[in-house]
């Protein structure tokens, strides 16, 4: 399969599926995939972005190698919504390791505080920071400040994620 080709042949689900099933658990098509994302054009690295988070839930051992690049395309200016939305979809689906812990803290922070990022990247944004609360309780203060702002704008999928991120949240101070 010429990986590329298949990416901008058609924007589906169906076909973001095709190419996840033809990656599977397979290290050297999950690479191929993963040069695409990091270093292809806007549209390339756009679709590819679904793909990821599609192996990302299925064989999340295939994103670990890969998570640092993840985050730091995150940052790039002019990145498309969907690179920013499916990277930080995935990390709200794994165990994000102890040294990448303090990047990905500060990337879902600035998504929940920009006025720009859309709903989608904040909700998942908040899951990451609820989970990452579990080993790093100083930030439980911050984010409970937080999601309790961004409730105040009305927006429902902001309210019931903020909601069930907050009780997540008085959970894990109830056993500390």
């Amino acid at each position: 399969m010429n990986l590329r080709e298949e990416i901008l042949k058609e924007h589906s689900k169906r076909q973001a599926v095709k190419i996840g099933n033809w990656i599977g658990n397979n290290p050297a098509r999950f690479k191929e995939l993963m040069e695409l994302f990091l270093h292809d054009e806007y549209r390339v690295t756009q679709r590819a972005a679904w793909i990821i988070s599609y192996c990302g839930d299925n064989h999340p051992k295939l994103i670990m190698p890969w998570l640092k690049e993840m985050l730091k395309k995150t940052q790039e200016p002019g990145v498309h919504n969907a690179v920013r939305r499916n990277v930080i979809r995935v990390l709200a689906g794994i165990e994000i390791p102890k040294p990448l812990a303090g990047l990905a803290m500060g990337i879902c922070f600035d998504e929940l505080s920009s006025p720009k990022s859309p709903i989608a990247v904040k909700v998942h944004a908040m899951s990451v920071l609820a989970n990452l609360s579990k080993h790093e309780p100083d930030i439980k203060g911050e984010l409970q400040a937080t999601i309790e702002l961004l409730m105040k704008t009305g927006v429902p999928a902001l309210i019931a994620r903020g909601r069930k991120v907050l009780k997540q949240i008085a959970k894990i101070q109830n056993k500390q």
